[in-house]
C-alpha cells in the first residue's frame, strides 16, 4: 500500500478561502500532500476585511490535534495565529507529548493594515513554549523587529536581525523581506547552529492578489519537509511554488480587494 505525506496545519479558518486553515489546505494538496487541520479560530472575512472573529476554546482545539495524532499522525505541522497565550501552552505541550519536530511556525503577529495581532504576553508564550520545538519559523519584517526590538531597513538589519533570532531563540529563521520594497523580494534563511545567511531573490508581482501569501509559503515549505526535502531545498521550492501562484493568480479577478493567489496553477498549466 502507498503512503501518504501528511501535514497538520493548526491555524485559523478564512471564510473567504484565501488564507488560513483553507490556504493550507489548497497548498497541501497542491505539493502533493493529505493536509489535516485543527481550527483555532473562526473567523467571517472576505477579501476587504476581517468583520468577526469567534475563537475555539483550547480544550477543543487541544481534542482536534489529539484525534488527528492519534489515528493518521503528521510528517510535518504548520502552525499560523494562535489567539492567547492559553492556546500557545496547549498546543506546545501536545506537540510536545506526540515527539512532532517538523514544525514550521508562521508566528502571525502583524496584519497586513499595521495592526497588532497578539498582545506582549502572548508573544512571550510563543517564544518560550513554541520556538524551542520549531524546525523554522517565518517571521516578515515587522514580526522580526517585534521579536528583535530592532528597526529593519535593508538587507544588512536583515542578516542581523535573523543570525539574532536564530542564536537567541536556537532556531533556524526564515526571514521574509517583502516589506522592504524594491523589484526583486528577497527572503534571507539563518538555519540554526550556521555562521552565515543564505539569500532567496524573487520578482515582485504588481497584483492585488496577495491575501495568504504567507499562510501559503510556510504550508509549501511544510509539505516539502513531509515530502523528504531538506530545510534549504524546502524554503527554495516553497518560494517557487509560491512564485508560481502568484504570477498565476494576477490573472485572475476575484472580490472587491486583496484576492487570493491560484493554488492550482500547476493543474492548470
Amino acid at each position: 500500500m502507498k503512503r501518504y505525506s501528511r501535514t497538520l496545519t493548526i491555524a485559523g479558518s478564512d471564510s473567504g478561502g484565501g488564507a488560513g486553515i483553507q490556504a493550507d489546505l489548497k497548498t497541501f494538496s497542491a505539493c502533493g500532500c493529505y493536509g489535516m487541520s485543527a481550527i483555532t479560530a473562526i473567523t467571517a472575512q472576505n477579501t476587504c476585511a476581517v468583520h468577526d472573529i469567534h475563537p475555539v476554546p483550547a480544550a477543543h482545539i487541544a481534542a482536534q490535534i489529539r484525534a488527528v495524532l492519534d489515528d493518521i499522525g503528521a510528517d510535518a505541522v504548520k502552525i499560523g495565529m494562535l489567539h492567547s497565550s492559553e492556546v500557545i501552552i496547549t498546543v506546545a505541550a501536545l506537540l510536545r507529548e506526540y515527539g512532532c519536530s517538523t514544525i514550521i511556525l508562521d508566528p502571525v503577529m502583524v496584519a497586513t493594515s499595521g495592526d497588532r495581532l497578539i498582545e506582549d504576553s502572548a508573544v512571550d508564550t510563543l517564544v518560550e513554549k513554541l520556538f524551542p520545538l520549531a524546525l523554522l519559523i517565518t517571521p516578515n519584517i515587522p514580526e522580526a523587529e517585534i521579536l528583535t526590538k530592532q528597526k529593519i531597513a535593508d538587507r544588512d538589519d536583515m542578516e542581523r536581525a535573523a543570525r539574532f533570532m536564530s542564536e537567541k531563540f536556537a532556531v533556524s529563521v526564515l526571514l521574509k523581506g517583502g516589506h522592504l520594497g524594491g523589484d526583486q523580494v528577497v527572503d534571507l534563511l539563518w538555519q540554526k547552529n550556521s555562521s552565515r545567511a543564505h539569500f532567496f531573490q524573487s520578482r515582485r508581482m504588481t497584483t492585488a492578489n496577495t491575501h495568504g501569501t504567507g499562510c501559503t509559503l510556510s504550508s509549501a515549505i511544510a509539505a516539502f519537509i513531509a515530502l523528504g526535502s531538506p530545510l534549504q531545498e524546502a524554503v527554495e521550492r516553497g518560494r517557487n511554488y509560491l512564485q508560481g501562484a502568484l504570477e498565476a493568480g494576477a490573472l485572475f479577478s476575484i472580490g472587491k480587494g486583496h484576492g487570493p493567489v491560484h493554488h492550482f496553477f500547476q493543474q492548470h498549466q
